[in-house]
């Protein structure tokens, strides 16, 4: 079972954005290079048929791009939502946050809350405004924690 703490779900990277950055300059300087040979070279056609390829992989890696920059708001968004619950759990049971984790990173009901060796299940009210900790035991005690 993977816990996350507070550090891993407010710093958390995702190596996808950069590697489609990368993918779309690279199209894009090609596309370039390419509308640059045909115009210079009119009567080739392969210059402007490698030119669409490009054209049409940008537009896909910048669609895959756009989906994955939804995708991270609405994980920053969920993170946002997390953190204040864990600060909560930890200055209700005196600790700190780093010493409180859960085995989700979105904040939803039925959680794993784990501090001091101890799982709890969170159950939130229907406004979201509080929670319920009940005691719960895992059937896998191997933890792997995330920082």
């Amino acid at each position: 079972m993977t816990f996350y703490t507070e550090n891993y779900i407010t710093n958390h990277q995702q190596v996808n954005s950069v590697v489609n950055y990368t993918l779309i300059l690279i199209s894009l300087l090609l596309l370039l290079a390419t509308s640059l040979y045909y115009f210079r070279h009119r009567l080739q056609t392969k210059y402007r048929d490698l030119g669409i390829i490009f054209l049409l992989l940008l537009l896909i890696f910048s669609g895959l791009q756009i989906t994955n920059l939804e995708k991270n708001y609405t994980q920053h968004t969920q993170a946002n939502q997390m953190q204040p619950f864990i600060r909560a759990v930890a200055r209700d049971h005196h600790l700190k946050s780093s010493q409180v984790v859960v085995n989700s990173p979105t904040l939803t009901d039925g959680i794993i809350v784990r501090f001091n060796k101890q799982d709890y299940r969170v159950n939130f009210s229907s406004s979201g405004d509080n929670y319920t900790l009940t005691r719960t035991h895992v059937v896998d005690h191997h933890v792997n924690i995330q920082n």
